[in-house]
């Protein structure tokens, strides 16, 4: 387990400079709040294999149940409490991490949620090939003028070899702790973790980070995300899905959410809902997150006897978290029997719910193939879908 990477996100501040009631974490960016953004990126980084979060104390249950388990997040391994600082927060974090059995760590603040899985793939190969520690940065581009108290110019600050410091940082899980306890027996703060492990005498890599991984602090930050994410969007984009079942005794037979009286069902670890599974497919396929089985593991007992329509929901909100809303969907059933035509409407009607538009984008069809192959046999069930989406308002 020693090169298991864990990933820690503190989110535990209260965000005064955002003003308001609401902390910044849990403002929202492109529908959904700025801590589900964060935590769904890293679904998508093969490197973590587990994600800790670090809350307000007292909060653990509420953003839990609110924030996070409603969203397919299935490398969420805990929420702990946070403390004051931020360096209290991921101190907690990382003693979760060594629990969970992780041998490194990759830092991210909840509020950067535009950082790309790419560049977290990136950071965690410097800190592994480096001396155990490396840190995502720009150059500083402008120039730097020192003041001198009273709103003047004191001095023109050289910027050559200056940079501007990001998340995620990624360290050797012990190296951070080691920095992290000396840093407590010293009395030391930091404003970020390599601060802490440069105080321990490590040496800290730079990894190239980007201009969009921006850290929300302000309205302004947000506005700024928000423009970013909309920006440069095509109109609409275009997926296909398709996904089969085999058809067996002692099943419930679901279909677009409907349970239709037959002899047969289909098997599957969820409820075996092929039309909506093709569904959900063609949506992640548009948006480019991959698959229903990536998403939702047949390995993950969270997901047994799940409904589909439910995970139809997380799909839509996985596609929020980067920008995107269904538009409109097709999909067509491939069976022998039973008729489908007397349930369409209500399979329409329970599909478009759960993507969030209007039952008259949605069309659902059945077609037989003649007796030829499984489906003509009756051993199973296809749905072929196509599904368009279209960026957020």
């Amino acid at each position: 387990m020693e090169d298991m990477v864990a990933a820690v996100v503190p989110a535990a501040g209260q965000g005064l400079r955002m003003g308001g009631s609401t902390a910044k974490q849990f403002l929202t960016l492109g529908g959904l709040p700025l801590l589900t953004r964060t935590c769904l990126v890293l679904e998508a980084v093969d490197e973590v294999e587990a994600v800790v979060v670090a809350v307000p104390p007292g909060s653990e249950d509420e953003v839990r149940h609110k924030f996070l388990r409603p969203f397919p997040l299935p490398k969420l391994a805990a929420v702990v409490a946070g403390g004051r600082e931020r360096q209290d927060s991921v101190a907690a974090g990382c003693r979760a991490a060594a629990n969970l059995g992780a041998g490194w760590v990759a830092v991210h603040d909840a509020v950067r949620p535009l950082a790309s899985p790419s560049l977290f793939s990136r950071v965690i190969a410097e800190a592994k090939n480096g001396g155990g520690a490396a840190i995502a940065a720009v150059p500083i581009v402008d120039t730097v003028k020192r003041e001198d108290g009273s709103g003047a110019v004191a001095a023109t600050v050289d910027r050559a070899g200056l940079w501007l410091v990001q998340t995620p940082q990624a360290f050797r899980l012990d190296l951070l702790m080691r920095a992290q306890e000396e840093a407590r027996a010293r009395g030391l703060t930091a404003t970020d973790e390599a601060g802490l492990v440069e105080a321990l005498g490590g040496e800290v890599r730079l990894v190239m980070g980007s201009r969009d991984n921006l850290k929300i602090t302000t309205p302004d930050d947000l506005e700024l995300a928000r423009a970013i994410v909309g920006a440069g969007r095509p109109a609409t984009r275009t997926g296909q899905g398709l996904d089969a079942h085999k058809l067996v005794p002692g099943r419930a037979l679901i279909l677009g959410g409907v349970r239709l009286e037959f002899e047969l069902g289909l098997l599957g670890h969820s409820d075996a809902d092929v039309l909506t599974h093709a569904v959900m497919d063609a949506l992640l396929a548009a948006a480019g997150l991959g698959d229903i089985g990536r998403m939702f593991p047949d390995s993950d007992p969270a997901f047994k006897d799940a409904d589909s329509l439910m995970l139809l929901g997380l799909v839509t909100q996985a596609l929020a978290a980067q920008g995107w809303r269904p538009q409109q969907a097709s999909v067509t059933l491939l069976a022998q029997r039973p008729k489908i035509a007397p349930h369409a409407s209500a399979m329409r009607a329970n599909l478009a719910r759960a993507m969030g538009i209007d039952p008259a984008l949605v069309n659902v069809a059945a077609t037989t193939s003649e007796g030829l192959g499984f489906a003509g046999r009756g051993e199973g069930m296809a749905a072929l879908a196509v599904a368009t989406i279209a960026p957020l308002d």
